[in-house]
This record gives structure tokens, sequence and C-alpha cells, in this order.
């Protein structure tokens, strides 16, 4: 069995005695390519326009549960308190993700995009979740002051206000969801985090309204107390579930669907024999990294088989634009064990 060099795509400031990059040229994407600069725009505006809400409301909200002694309120202070500190963290997240590749990370900094997505449901649970326990349980165990008529009535227009506030925020965002093309490498982590933290927020205001109005109608705290501890395990919830989604893509997870179309791709090119490895991992938004072995038929000269590896490749990043660096090896497959795909249908 003959090996054939490698041919793989190299960063751009890979020294002069790398192998040569044969792949498609990929600063000339084709029409339909992910626009990674221009959906970060939006995103970032998106960010924004929920970072402007929460810190508004985190201090209406704070304000508010003093001033009405309300244990479910104070929860939903410390919730956008918790949502206002993960925006700056996925504002971060998208700038520090767009730097170019360098020499000590040649693959780029795209995978920050999920590191700041991680510390930001840690802290949706450390902020968020723990101190929304914290409320139930000290409501539970000490219960409170007398609600007066001015804290209720105060406590239900903060409430108001930040359903307003939220509901804008999430309008924004599932807007944003909606208009991002649907065949992507995978969701936008910074855009999901958003989206859960605004729905997580809405459903919050409800929860914390539904609890002062039963505390204000039967004279029982333990109303507030069962919002606040029902808010405080939805949060934490919340941050699992973004939480284990961050680690999965900073970990190497690798896309089952699009592995499969690669495979198949690759599997009916004339060529190829047999596919003998395909591996995939996100790399960035934009960013999707292919490895893959490759057994190609009998009898191919050297020059073929570099004109094969350019198509299949080339192929391969028309199709997918986010898969930018892919890496080839091909292997001719031994005269004696190669028999065409019509003789393998008969032998099955």
């Amino acid at each position: 069995m003959t090996d054939t060099p490698d041919v793989t795509d190299t960063p751009t400031d890979t020294p002069s005695d790398a192998p040569t990059d044969t792949s498609a040229d990929t600063s000339s994407e084709p029409e339909g390519a992910a626009q990674g600069p221009s959906e970060d725009r939006k995103t970032r505006f998106t960010v924004l326009v929920a970072l402007g809400a929460n810190l508004l409301i985190a201090v209406a909200k704070a304000v508010g549960g003093l001033f009405a002694g309300s244990p479910a309120l104070l929860s939903e202070a410390a919730h956008s308190v918790a949502d206002s500190l993960n925006e700056v963290f996925l504002l971060a997240a998208l700038r520090r993700s767009r730097r170019p590749a360098d020499r000590q990370h040649p693959f780029g900094y795209g995978k920050e995009r999920f590191f700041w997505s991680l510390l930001a449901a840690v802290g949706i649970f450390v902020m968020g979740g723990c101190f929304s326990f914290f409320q139930a349980y000290e409501a539970f165990t000490q219960g409170g002051a007398e609600e007066s008529k001015s804290g209720f009535v105060v406590g239900l227009v903060v409430l108001g206000v930040a359903f307003l506030a939220e509901g804008t925020s999430l309008a924004r965002a599932v807007h944003q969801v909606r208009k991002q093309p649907g065949e992507g490498i995978g969701e936008d982590p910074t855009l999901r985090t958003v989206l859960a933290e605004d729905a997580t927020a809405v459903i919050g205001v409800v929860l914390a309204a539904a609890g002062l109005v039963l505390h204000r109608t039967t004279g029982h705290i333990e109303w507030e107390a069962t919002a606040s501890l029902i808010i405080g395990v939805l949060l934490v919830f919340v941050a699992y579930r973004l939480g284990t989604s961050a680690r999965d893509q900073l970990i190497g997870e690798g896309d089952p669907k699009l592995h499969h179309a690669i495979y198949e791709l690759l599997d009916d090119q004339p060529e190829i024999e047999a596919v003998a490895a395909l591996h995939i991992m996100r790399l960035g938004m934009d960013s999707t990294l292919v490895a893959a072995r490759v057994d190609l038929v009998p009898g191919l000269e050297s020059e073929q088989l570099e004109l094969v590896s350019e198509r299949i490749k080339r192929t391969v990043h028309e199709r997918w634009p986010e898969a930018d660096q892919m890496f080839l090896d091909v292997v001719e497959a031994p005269t004696g064990e190669w028999r065409s795909p019509a003789e393998s249908a008969r032998a099955n």
C-alpha cells in the first residue's frame, strides 16, 4: 500500500518549508457563505439591548424589593445583576473570538466564544440561582415584615416595567434567531445564552408577580418564598444546559449531521474506494476542522492524486464554507483488494 503525501490546509503564517496548501481558496467564499463579522454585529447589538434592559431593571427590582420587603423581587434583582455580568462576558466573547490566528493559536481564537459562554453559565448558577435559594430559605425560616399597600403597588409597577423591558429584549433575540441561516454549523452560543436569559427573565417576572399577589392576598410570605425557590430552580436548570453545551464545544464536540453529510459526499466520489476515517470539530462560529483519511481506487497517477485531493477539498468547502480547515490523507488501495462498486454490490 503506497501512501501519498498529506494534502493539508496550513495557516497563513506557516514557514516557507511547510507543506503546500492545495485546498480551495477560502478568500473568495461562494455566495451564501457564513458572514461571521456581519452576524457578530447583529449579535453584539442584541447583547447590548439585553445589557441595557438588565441594568435598568436590576436597579428597579432591588429598590422595589427592599421597599416592599419582597424576597421574590430581590431574587429577580439578583437574576438581573447576574444577567448583566453575563452580558459583559458575552461582549468579551464576541471581541476576543475574532482575533486572527497566530503561531501560538494556529486555528484562531474561535473557541473563546465557548469559554466565555461557559463563564456566563457559571454566573447564572452562582449569582442568580444560589441567591434565589438563599432568599427562599430566609423567607421560609424567618418570615418577613407585613407587606404594605404602597410596597405592593411599587413591586407590581417594577415588575410591569421589567416585563416590558425583558420582553423587548427577548423579542429582539428571537427575531435574530429566526433571521439566521438554517444551514449553519451549530448555533451561536452567545445568542443562545441571551435568548435563554431573556426567556428565563420573563418567566421569573411572572413568577415573582404571582408570589407578590398571593402574598398580599393571603398574608402568607411562603408564596413569595416558593416563587423564589422556583426561580432558583429555573436558573440552575438553564445554567446547567448552557454550561453543558459550552463544555461540549470546548472539548471538541462534533456535529453528527455534518459528519454524516461529509461522509456521504466523500463516499460518493468515484475515485474513493472507502472512507477510512473522518473527524470533525468546531473551531468557532464559522470555522470547522475536517480531517479525513480515504482509500482511493488503484491505478491513479501521482498527478491525478493531487488533482483528486484538490477537487474533493474544494467541493467540501463550496458546500460548507465553514469547513475552512480540511486535512485530507489519501491512500491508494492495493490492486488485488479493490473491487468496483458494482462488484461489491453483487458480492453483498
